[in-house]
């Protein structure tokens, strides 16, 4: 009797269509291709064949990137994203700020710059 291997999550199989490569992997893999081999055919003459072929590899990586890097089931361009977001855009530090809103019925009603500053010169 055959034996065929059936993984545990069934959600990380992806629908292979050609030469065992994704649609997503096809259609970066073709852009990459309309994209590099149009530049090595018109920059060989100019700065030679390997030349060329470096110019045509830079121009062709990110591509081959998008198509391929993977890292906890995204892609490469919300991973990126996502780094962009916490590196640059988002806060780094989020002070934890509180507002008694118990405070009117305390008799206490200090804003929150008051106090902080009110701290600050106890603690001196």
């Amino acid at each position: 009797m055959p034996y065929v291997n059936v993984p545990n999550d069934l959600s990380k199989i992806k629908t292979k269509i050609a030469f065992n490569l994704t649609k997503r992997q096809l259609v970066c893999f073709g852009i990459g291709a309309a994209v590099g081999i149009p530049t090595y055919l018109l920059t060989r003459s100019a700065i030679g064949n390997t030349g060329a072929l470096f110019v045509m590899l830079g121009i062709m990586l990110p591509a081959f990137m998008m198509a391929m890097y993977e890292k906890d089931g995204l892609p490469f361009e919300k991973v990126l994203r996502n780094i962009i977001n916490t590196r640059f855009l988002r806060p780094g530090i989020r002070p934890y700020k509180t507002q008694n809103i118990y405070a009117p019925f305390t008799g206490k009603e200090e804003p929150i710059a008051e106090n902080k500053t009110q701290k600050a010169d106890k603690g001196k």
